[in-house]
This record gives C-alpha cells, structure tokens and sequence, in this order.
C-alpha cells in the first residue's frame, strides 16, 4: 500500500512536470481532459451500434482515457485498435448483458403482473443488474489487450462488494447519463465519456488507497 502512494506521488509529480513545460494552466488541463472525455462518449457510442460491441467500445475508451490522463500518445487510431481487440471476446460480454437485462425485464414484468413474490423478485433482479453494470465498468476501466475478459469480470466484481463507496460513485455517473439521456437523448452520447472515466477514476482511487 505505502509502495502504491509513492507511485501515485510520484506520477502526480511527473505529471506536473510536464505541464509546466507545456505551460499549461491545471485549469486548461483539466478542461481539456474533460473536453476529451466527451468526445471519447461519441467514439463509445458510435463503437456500441454493434448491440453487443458495448463492452469493447467502453474498454477502449476507457484505455484512451488512461492514457490522455497520462500524457501518453494516442488519438482515434489507437482507439479503433483497441477495440478490434476488445471486441474478440467482449461481443460474448455484450450478449451475456443483453441476456440479464432480457431476464430482469421479464421479472420486472412478473412483479407488475402481481405474481406471488413477484416484487421481491423484481427488485433483486433490479439490483443485480446494477451490480453486473458497475461490475463491467470497473473491468472495462482496467482492461487492457492481453487481459481476459472472465478474469477481469471476476475481480471486478469482487471490488464492487469491496469498495461500496467507488461502485455508488459510479452509480451515480450512471444516474448523471440516465437523467442526460431523458432530458435531451443526444446528451447521453458525450455523457458516456464521462462515465467511463468515472470508472477509470474509481479504479486508480481503489489502487492507490
């Protein structure tokens, strides 16, 4: 733990090193970050209209995230690479979300039918589905090319029963892109961006604690 602060220390130092050089303002840095991250929700979005290509879009938007913060080089090329990586086995990812949202609908349904134990049923399935969410955010925030998507899934999980507190943070960057998207559905778009980097923040939060 003391050898993750002085790495996080020491990145930090770097990174103010190198925006001083640029003679960058922390306050035009970290609009430009964020400025980024919208643009990165619209490669997401774009990237998801394959139904099941979700997770690799949110994965490698999340690694251009990682590395815009970093300084690193990077732009939509790399993006595009990441996510025909991704997306080899992320599409399974995708349609095995796809199948949970399928069954939890069909509870939700049960419940509003008046079925015995329908609604306790309704209101777990709803839970869980919110746990799976976060749970993929959190695996997507950290993935990289030679990571498996299983591995990931399970440790992400462990850490979202773990660090309660970073998993509501991310709930409420899904709650931000929901009330976006029934306000004015294109907001949703650029929001995205921004819930993945939530997620990336979460993730370097958890390491560094």
């Amino acid at each position: 733990m003391a050898q993750a602060r002085v790495k996080a220390r020491t990145a930090r130092a770097v990174r103010t090193t190198r925006r001083e050089a640029r003679g960058e303002s922390l306050f035009a840095e970290r609009f430009a970050v964020f400025a980024e991250c919208l643009l990165t929700g619209v490669w997401i979005a774009v990237a998801s209209l394959g139904v099941v290509t979700y997770p690799a879009a949110l994965a490698a938007g999340a690694r251009h995230l990682r590395r815009r913060i970093a300084h690193e080089g990077g732009g939509l090329r790399e993006f595009v690479a990441d996510f025909r990586v991704a997306v080899r086995r992320g599409w399974v990812v995708g349609l095995a979300g796809w199948a949970g949202a399928g069954a939890v609908r069909l509870d939700v349904q049960a419940a509003r039918a008046g079925i015995p134990g329908g609604p306790l049923v309704g209101a777990i399935g709803v839970f869980a589905l919110i746990g799976a969410l976060v749970a993929l955010l959190r695996a997507t925030a950290v993935w990289t090319p030679d990571a498996g998507w299983w591995s990931l899934l399970a440790g992400a999980g462990r850490r979202t029963v773990l660090d309660p507190a970073g998993s509501f943070l991310i709930i409420g960057g899904l709650a931000v892109a929901a009330a976006s998207a029934w306000f004015a559905a294109p907001l949703a778009v650029p929001v995205l961006g921004a819930v993945a980097a939530a997620a990336v923040a979460v993730e370097e939060r958890y390491r560094h604690r």
